[in-house]
């Protein structure tokens, strides 16, 4: 069912369900041709991909799930929000739709839970576009670790649960372009978090950003895997959280094209959705170029 606070006039799109792990994943099925698989992170839901599935889906098959917990999923009681298990169900996810040979892109938590599907199936992943995102444990990084004491416990519960501090403050100061990111955008991806049981999973994010931190390692020392695989980054250089981490990627993979933009902050495809397309559309028809000319 259609909640009524969805603007239909910005995600014009039919919603589909499948159950994963008992649960109802909502996820968009838009178009065909090749495939986009692209996962988001927190707080947000396939809202986040809505111009990429506009302007793509003309030529390609754009499939965008929301996680359990977050967007139109169901958001079960319980703990079993950790992006090591988020993983495990997108892969349940893509075999339930039988996806091949996908184009993953990936967002903030979307890019471990993601890329560790890439590290498990290199073979099922043709390329792969990163919008800023990391996948290495942050456990030495100052920063992190003092944002971590204060809200991976009770009081950080407190302020994401019952207060939506991942979405009202946590995202809205990540977004540089407040221009672009208005009060009917905001309302978008604060509906679906507007109980404080729906803003579990944020918090179960913010706590794992840290108490993953052997996960993200396992991820980042088979990180060989991703190396062939031709890569899109595309960075919003004014991200107070992922901006730095740009350098590191570029030298994992051996063919990435990268696109930096010095006034845009955690959220490109937000920030720059329209652009974020076009820069998409230009990657993958160079690649089928390539592909044909090889």
């Amino acid at each position: 069912m259609t909640p009524a606070w969805l603007d239909r006039a910005e995600y014009p799109f039919a919603s589909r369900r499948v159950q994963i792990e008992g649960a109802r994943m909502h996820y968009l099925d838009e178009g065909q041709g090749p495939t986009l698989l692209m996962v988001h992170g927190t707080p947000t839901w396939s809202f986040l991909y809505r111009h990429l599935v506009k302007g793509l889906r003309d030529r390609y098959r754009c499939v965008v799930p929301d996680h359990l917990g977050f967007g139109l999923s169901d958001k079960p009681a319980g703990d079993a929000y950790r992006p090591q298990e988020q993983a495990r169900r997108l892969a349940a996810f893509v075999d339930a739709l039988d996806l091949t040979d996908v184009t993953l892109v990936v967002h903030d938590f979307g890019g471990p839970i993601g890329l560790a599907y890439a590290l498990e199936r290199p073979d099922n992943v043709r390329r792969l576009v990163l919008f800023n995102t990391w996948m290495w444990s942050l456990a030495g990084d100052r920063q992190y670790a003092r944002v971590s004491r204060v809200l991976s416990g009770r009081l950080g519960r407190l302020l994401y649960e019952r207060l939506g501090f991942s979405v009202n403050v946590v995202f809205r100061h990540a977004v540089a372009d407040k221009t672009r990111y208005t009060r009917a955008v905001h309302a978008q991806y604060a509906a679906p978090l507007r109980e404080p049981a729906a803003r579990h999973a944020t918090w179960i994010y913010m706590r794992e950003l840290l108490g993953s931190s052997d996960w993200y390692d396992a991820l980042w020392q088979r990180r060989e895997r991703l190396a062939p695989i031709p890569a899109l980054l595309v960075w919003g250089l004014k991200d107070p959280v992922f901006a730095k981490f740009l350098p590191r990627w570029r030298s994992v993979f051996r063919r990435a094209e990268v696109a930096a933009w010095e006034d845009v902050g955690h959220a490109p495809p937000e920030e720059r959705g329209p652009e974020s397309a076009a820069l998409v559309a230009r990657f993958l028809e160079g690649a089928n170029e390539s592909r044909r000319t090889a």
